[in-house]
Order: structure tokens, then C-alpha cells, then sequence
């Protein structure tokens, strides 16, 4: 289906394979144990999502405009990778080909990008574990200054003229419920924010699922794979009486057979 001018896309991706997964001792004596980094098959993973998401989106006749990351380091490496591929200068077939976004020529005046805190992962037990809830309550600073977080993506592509809806990230002790509703409070005021762009989230697990539950109604999330993705579409429409634009409600245009993007869940 080719996209108008009056339709807005949301796509929602998560980060690529974390290391403290496939190295369980990881953790043990960093000084940031909550903030691991991806595996090389993260790497390569979120580079090749990366290009499936610029073609499917140039099959479907829209570009994405904007890019909005979690300050979590696996986010950044994973959107590092994602940028790439929508900067990318060789077109789309010759893109398919390419292994890696090393050496890659980028043209950064593409998309826009930027951090935001409001897309972090949850801020509880259930999503840290438990070596981090034991150094939770003491920490006062969870991330370095911006500027350092903003060097893992790729040079000319921030945007500084932006400030994120939240100035630092939630809160320690979130319930998972206080997540999910955060997760999608914050996908609809992000489309609120950029009404005329489409937009690439990055994010983490359950702000993919929350995307899918939030916005498709009747489906239990069941299972998110790295670096899977949701998409969301809405319509611009006019308000009668009005200047400017107000937007419809997002919904959900993820395939429900769900490989393709690597969600799975069912319709209750």
C-alpha cells in the first residue's frame, strides 16, 4: 500500500543481541552492569534489520525521517547500525549485498537523530536482575554526559535542536504495568511531536510488545525478538473550523503471523 502525504508511520524496533546474555558473567565488577553492549551477531543483526526496514519502507512509498533512541548502550549501537543503513548512498538492490556497515558512504542529511530518555528500559528488577537491584537504589547517575552517549551514532546525523520528553530516565521501581503504559504514552506523544515524520524508535523488548498491545487491540504479546519491529500507521486529518492538523488514532500494521518482524502473539 503506497503511503500519502496525509499518513503518518511509526516503526518500532528493538535492540540487537545483548552481550550479558550469551555471557551471563558479564556483569560481575562493571561499573554500569544495567548497560550492556551487543554481541558482533547484534551488530550484524540490527545492520541487516536495518536494510529490511529502508526497503520495506521504500516498497510501501514512505522514508523514515527521524530517529529516537534509548540511551541504553545496546540502543545506541543498535540505531548506530539502522541509521547507517537508511544513510546508506548505494540504492536499495545494491544495499542487499553489502555484509556490513563498515566503509559504507552516508549521506546524514537522511534522517534526523536523537536520544530519548523516555524510551529506556524498564526501570525494575524483573527487567535488570538482580545483580543490578542490588546497586539500583544507590545510583545517582546512570548514564554518562550526552555528548558521550551521542558519539556511538553516526557523526552529522544528531539533532541538538530537539530536547526529549523526558530530561533523564524513569524513575528506579517502575512496576511492569507503570512500563507498558509509559511505553505507549510515549509512542503516541513522540507522533504527536513529529506529525509530519515518520518515525524509527529504538528501544527495547517490552516497548516493542507495548507498541503491538497498545495499539492492536485484542493481542496478548507472548514473544519479541531482537531487533524485531512493529510498524504503526495513522491519518492526518483536518479538524473543520481549524488551522493546522490534528491526527487520528495509531493502529497497527505488523503482519499477525509475526516472523517477518520477529513478534509473536496471539488475538484474545
Amino acid at each position: 500500500m503506497a503511503m500519502t502525504a496525509a499518513e503518518q508511520r511509526v516503526v518500532v524496533m528493538r535492540h540487537g543481541d545483548r552481550l550479558d546474555h550469551a555471557e551471563p558473567m558479564w556483569p560481575a565488577n562493571k561499573p554500569r552492569p544495567w548497560d550492556p553492549p551487543l554481541t558482533d551477531a547484534g551488530i550484524l543483526r540490527a545492520w541487516n534489520v536495518g536494510k529490511r526496514i529502508r526497503a520495506q519502507a521504500a516498497a510501501d512509498g514512505f522514508r523514515l525521517h527521524r530517529v529516537l533512541v534509548s540511551p541504553f548502550f545496546r540502543c545506541l549501537q543498535t540505531a548506530a547500525q539502522a541509521v547507517a543503513a537508511l544513510c546508506a548512498v548505494p540504492d536499495d538492490a545494491a544495499l542487499v549485498t553489502v555484509d556490513s556497515s563498515a566503509n559504507v558512504p552516508l549521506d546524514t542529511s537522511r534522517v534526523k537523530v536523537s536520544i530519548e530518555y523516555a524510551l529506556s528500559e524498564m526501570m525494575n528488577v524483573e527487567a535488570m536482575g538482580s545483580i543490578v537491584s542490588q546497586v539500583a537504589p544507590a545510583v545517582v547517575k546512570w548514564f554518562p554526559d550526552l555528548s558521550e552517549l551521542e558519539a556511538v551514532l553516526p557523526p552529522g546525523t544528531i539533532d541538538h535542536s530537539v530536547e526529549p520528553l523526558y530530561p533523564e530516565v524513569p524513575k528506579w521501581g517502575e512496576s511492569v504495568r507503570e512500563a507498558r503504559i509509559r511505553y505507549g504514552s510515549v509512542i503516541k506523544a513522540l507522533a504527536d511531536k513529529y506529525p509530519n515524520e515518520n518515525l524509527l524508535l529504538v528501544t527495547h523488548g517490552e516497548g516493542v510488545g507495548s507498541s503491538v498491545a497498545c495499539f492492536g487491540a485484542g493481542l496478548e504479546i507472548y514473544e519479541v525478538e531482537y531487533c524485531a519491529y512493529s510498524m504503526l500507521e495513522r491519518r492526518r486529518q483536518q479538524m473543520e473550523g481549524e488551522e493546522g492538523e490534528s491526527s487520528s488514532l495509531l493502529k497497527l500494521l505488523t503482519d499477525r503471523s509475526g516472523p517477518t518482524t520477529g513478534i509473536r502473539y496471539l488475538v484474545t
